[in-house]
């Protein structure tokens, strides 16, 4: 009896071994993935609801190591998020004013994506990781380090091969914002101008305000 047993559990265990096998495989392939680029390009469109709102806007990211991060957006056109390594940058078309705040200090809900822009490692980056996979693709969730006081979960969409497709953030107040990346381009040449903000004629910087 003892000996059915052990060999019944040895029979349950496997699955659930395999799986952790698994999903630890995934994560080093996204890990990997990421860790060996040095620049990165894509098209992107953000969907916002909340707060009464449903928005879409879209544009072009650009991502550079160390730091370095670009959201230039067409809809609406002229609006541009920008990370220089030291700073972040917002500035949107008709304000009087651009806001600028010390990089360390973000809590945009961009920011998740800056662990591409360093050595990654999504079990520190991600607490309460959970790995999915359904018809509809593969699915990482967790909450971002760092950021359990605003963020519920965070969900990456990503191929076998460990490419991000899809971001959603969804928020402690039920707002959700969705990233949807497509035309990616890998490694490609950029300028430190890529990630330099210059203020349109007129327009003054203020210190932006650090989340409570």
């Amino acid at each position: 009896m003892l000996r059915r047993a052990v060999l019944l559990a040895g029979v349950l265990l496997v699955p659930v071994f395999a799986q952790a096998q698994d999903a630890d495989a995934l994560l080093r392939r996204v890990d990997e993935h990421y860790n060996r680029l040095i620049s990165l390009q894509a098209r992107y469109t953000e969907r916002y609801m909340g707060m009464g709102l449903d928005r879409t806007e879209s544009g072009t990211l650009l991502l550079k190591k160390p730091g370095r991060m670009r959201w230039s957006y067409d809809q609406p056109e002229g609006k541009v998020f920008v990370l220089d390594g030291k700073f972040a940058w917002f500035y949107t078309p008709g304000d009087a004013q651009a806001q600028r705040l010390p990089a360390k200090q973000l809590d945009d809900l961009r920011s998740p994506l800056r662990f591409l822009l360093g050595h990654t490692q999504l079990k520190k980056e991600l607490g309460s990781l959970a790995i999915t996979n359904d018809t509809h693709g593969i699915h990482i969730a967790g909450v971002p380090i760092g950021m359990e006081q605003r963020v519920r979960r965070l969900t990456l969409d990503v191929t076998s091969s460990g490419e991000i497709q899809h971001m959603k953030i969804e928020e402690i107040d039920g707002a959700t914002t969705e990233f949807v990346f497509t035309q990616v381009k890998e490694n490609i040449p950029t300028r430190e101008a890529d990630f330099v903000f210059s203020p349109p004629a007129g327009v003054t910087v203020v210190e932006a305000l650090p989340p409570v």
